[in-house]
């Protein structure tokens, strides 16, 4: 039986680079030894982490006057190198789920920060409009893509605030208009690499104005003049990374995988939107996720939602159970689920149905 891999992260990646990276643990680039254990300053390597940083650039159209990094530390140690870096006096946030709402508690221990708006009301169904933003902000902090809840910011903003964005789940999902951020950052283990990875997308010319002290390791100079390789970086997830993008530019780049992901994501909150069973927890089509598709049953149906999930896993479909915040199910549709995947997983849909509605 197929597995269908529908995990919110870490999740499904490319078969290329499940394969390459394979192929590199047993033998890299012909030196005999293991990814995992050659030296992050032999050639072999170092020409890793050049190609993954200009392939990153490549593949987003970033502008001169950025620099691409891949730092350990995960997505949430961004959440206190953002401030430390950036934060003068004041930064603005936007709290649409969980992880924006730690980004914004970690701010707080470095100045003031303004909350401009929150759909924490509704269990984070929907993306907030209509807010101001002040105009003395250092930057404005927003998490494009909401795991959790299902919620995602599709259109790069025009603000004149230095505009900071966590893509951690839909980078390469779409194209984005990197000039319109200081700062982009995000952990790998959903559109990228293994977990163990982080990368961010910064421009130079915002660092260095703080008149703190910021320590070496927490410093986004420290980490631009080593290359990546101040410390010894996370070996194995970079070269997946590289791999990565690699396959992405095989399929066309960033424009054919939103492509996809739009189609993907249309197979399935259409059957979701028909099916009398099933209901999304976000209303507003314009604030859906193509990348991480929550649904829960209705309430006539309710008592089976154990009974779906059991069915759904004997059919194949493996991390659709939704997180315990919300409830119900899951569905993330990154860029490796292939459409047939999401196809699978309408059918058992319907399959249920057929069974339980006379």
């Amino acid at each position: 039986m197929k597995v269908h891999n529908f995990s919110a992260g870490p999740s499904i990646l490319p078969d290329f680079t499940v394969e390459k990276t394979a192929e590199a643990i047993h033998n890299f680039a012909g030196t005999g030894l293991s990814v995992m254990e050659v030296s992050h300053r032999s050639k072999e390597f170092v020409a890793v982490m050049d190609e993954a940083q200009s392939l990153f650039k490549e593949l987003l159209n970033i502008p001169e006057g950025y620099s691409v990094l891949f730092l350990g530390g995960g997505a949430s140690t961004q959440f206190c190198m953002i401030p430390y870096n950036l934060l003068g006096k004041k930064a603005a946030y936007l709290n649409t789920g969980a992880w924006a709402n730690k980004a914004q508690k970690e701010a707080k221990l470095f100045g003031e920060v303004v909350e401009v708006a929150s759909s924490k009301d509704a269990i984070y169904n929907y993306i907030p409009k209509g807010y101001e933003i002040p105009a003395d902000a250092d930057y404005f902090h927003i998490t494009t893509n909401n795991t959790i809840y299902g919620t995602e910011i599709k259109e790069d903003m025009d603000i004149d605030v230095p505009l900071v964005a966590d893509m951690s789940s839909d980078i390469f999902s779409r194209p984005v208009d990197v000039s319109k951020y200081v700062l982009i950052y995000g952990g790998a283990q959903k559109n990228l690499a293994p977990a163990g990875v982080t990368f961010v997308i910064v421009k130079d010319e915002f660092l260095g104005k703080m008149e703190r002290e910021i320590p070496t390791m927490l410093d986004y100079r420290t980490h631009i003049k080593g290359g990546s390789m101040f410390n010894t970086p996370p070996v194995v997830p970079v070269f997946a990374a590289l791999q990565t993008l690699k396959w992405i530019k095989a399929q066309g780049g960033v424009a054919a995988m939103q492509k996809m992901n739009d189609e993907k994501a249309a197979v399935l909150y259409n059957e979701i939107d028909r099916n009398p069973m099933f209901k999304g927890t976000v209303v507003n089509k314009e604030d859906r996720s193509i990348m991480n598709i929550c649904f829960v049953m209705t309430e006539e149906y309710k008592e089976l939602e154990k009974d779906f999930l059991d069915f759904a896993v004997s059919k194949g479909m493996s991390g659709i159970k939704g997180h315990r915040s919300v409830g119900g199910f899951r569905a993330s549709t990154y860029n490796a689920l292939p459409k047939s995947s999401v196809q699978a997983l309408v059918d058992c849909m319907k399959e249920f149905e057929s069974i339980h509605v006379k």
